[in-house]
């Protein structure tokens, strides 16, 4: 892999984990229609890092006061929204486990991928247009909380987008846009964690390289540029200009795939 490839995808893996766009689409379609080499586990792991760097360095003072609360078991929302937090990971992590192999080879289909993106822009796009507004993240139950963790388990297949389902299932719930978004970028850093340490384990420090370096430094500033972005954009618009932006990635994609048979 040469460093503008890593570039290239670190910028997309950045943009994609937080906007409702799917990243690990991106990653699939990019080197396919480029013709790139599958860049491979280490790289994977690249991302993951950098884009864990990136949450973590934004979200720091919400995570130290979820903490917090939680080990004083003050009984506050905010302890409970951690406890919340964990348990709707749960269905994510459970479903990445036990499907890893077929996200990794049946799952990647151009044509399947490419269906997605539209097929979730459409549920985007329309849930979005008719939910309520009338929640903060404080409003969260415990019930609404595993629902979108159970939402997040479909995001194992590319296209379907962690960042858009979960928002999905935020805004169903009657979410602002704004807490639909915060809520699953807090989702997102312990699947992210849980992610990078089970594939940390296959790699060798000789594989760090500067392709690797690229990656992480890549995700990470840009995946911190993204959040900030979506939040400063929800708070006055809506999210339909990411569900555009699907279904035209969606139908490029079918058409190639298409015209490649």
């Amino acid at each position: 892999m040469t460093i503008f490839q890593a570039l290239v995808l670190g910028i997309f893996q950045g943009l994609g984990e937080f906007l409702p766009i799917s990243s690990s689409a991106h990653l699939v379609l990019i080197p396919w229609v480029f013709n790139w080499p599958y860049a491979g586990l280490t790289f994977d792991v690249a991302l993951h890092i950098g884009t864990l760097i990136s949450v973590v360095a934004f979200f720091w003072r919400d995570w130290f006061s979820l903490i917090s609360s939680a080990l004083r078991r003050d009984g506050t929302q905010e302890a409970r929204m951690f406890w919340y937090l964990l348990v709707a990971t749960v269905p994510g992590a459970a479903v990445g486990y036990l499907f890893e192999e077929q996200a990794e080879t049946i799952f990647r289909t151009p044509l399947l991928i490419g269906a997605l993106l539209i097929a979730m822009g459409i549920v985007l796009y329309w849930v979005d247009r008719r939910a309520a507004s009338i929640k903060d993240i404080q409003s969260l139950s415990l019930s609404g909380s595993l629902l979108i963790g159970l939402s997040q388990a479909f995001a194992i297949i590319p296209g379907v987008s962690r960042s858009g389902v979960t928002m999905t299932a935020g805004r169903a719930l009657g979410l602002t846009r704004e807490a639909a978004a915060r809520f699953s970028f807090l989702l997102s850093t312990p699947i992210i964690v849980g992610a990078g340490v089970f594939k940390l384990k296959d790699i060798t420090p000789g594989e760090i390289n500067a392709a690797f370096i690229t990656g992480v430094i890549a995700s990470a500033a840009v995946g911190f540029l993204s959040i900030g972005f979506l939040l400063r954009y929800l708070a006055r618009h809506n999210f339909g200009v990411f569900a555009w932006y699907r279904f035209a990635v969606g139908s490029a994609v079918i058409l190639i795939a298409l015209l490649r048979l």
